[in-house]
């Protein structure tokens, strides 16, 4: 996921998404310590992924917070 995707979700759309990102980060983890991950980067991808995303929620409070 690129930034300038996360400016596409809506307010609701980018809960929705960090919680589902943050629920396959935890089955990755799990899965890395009871079995073989295929791709290891993947752990590394949603961590970025949902830092995007909640970067992108503080910046809209703050925007919404200036006014």
């Amino acid at each position: 996921m690129k930034a300038n995707e996360t400016h596409k979700f809506k307010d609701e759309e980018l809960k929705v998404e960090v919680a589902r990102l943050r629920k396959s980060h935890y089955e990755l983890r799990t899965q890395a310590v009871t079995e073989k991950l295929e791709n290891p980067k993947q752990l590394g991808d949603i961590r970025r992924d949902i830092a995007r995303l909640l970067t992108e929620q503080r910046a809209r409070q703050l925007r919404e917070a200036s006014k």
